[in-house]
């Protein structure tokens, strides 16, 4: 299994099937607009690629907070259905822990939906702890 770095178009393409699993609300061409436009700010994707196959992607920001000092935010992490206890995610997660010691991190931080009970339990193995509750008004127009 390898790890690389989503940098062209062709990237995006191959791991848009992948990333649909987990914001499906997207198109393919929707979500890799989308893409594009945070990239602007910094957003990256990893992903695990063995073969012609995408095996499980990593979006993620590098970023500072008052909280968390120098840090690593991932955004959006899965694995394909069809590769989930492969190993994968771990290694996958394994890069993200070291990518952000390569660059001078303390921390590694995601949220996970509340019924994501499968991904909670691999979160945990990996070594994340629960630290917080996110809170969050979802439709400020309707407030």
């Amino acid at each position: 299994m390898q790890v690389k770095i989503a940098e062209s178009l062709e990237d995006l393409k191959l791991i848009a099937p992948v990333l649909l699993q987990l914001r499906p609300q997207y198109s393919a061409d929707g979500l890799i607009a989308q893409i594009k436009s945070q990239q602007k700010d910094g957003y990256r994707i990893a992903y695990v690629q063995e073969g012609v196959d995408v095996l499980c992607v990593a979006g993620f920001l590098l970023g500072q907070k008052l909280a968390w000092t120098k840090h690593i935010y991932v955004d959006d992490l899965v694995t394909c259905e069809a590769h989930r206890s492969s190993g994968a995610g771990k290694a996958l997660v394994d890069w993200l822990k070291q990518h952000a010691k390569e660059n001078g991190c303390q921390q590694l931080h995601l949220d996970s939906g509340v019924t994501r009970y499968g991904a909670h339990k691999f979160y945990l193995r990996e070594g994340f702890d629960i630290t917080s509750h996110h809170f969050a008004v979802v439709q400020l127009d309707a407030n």
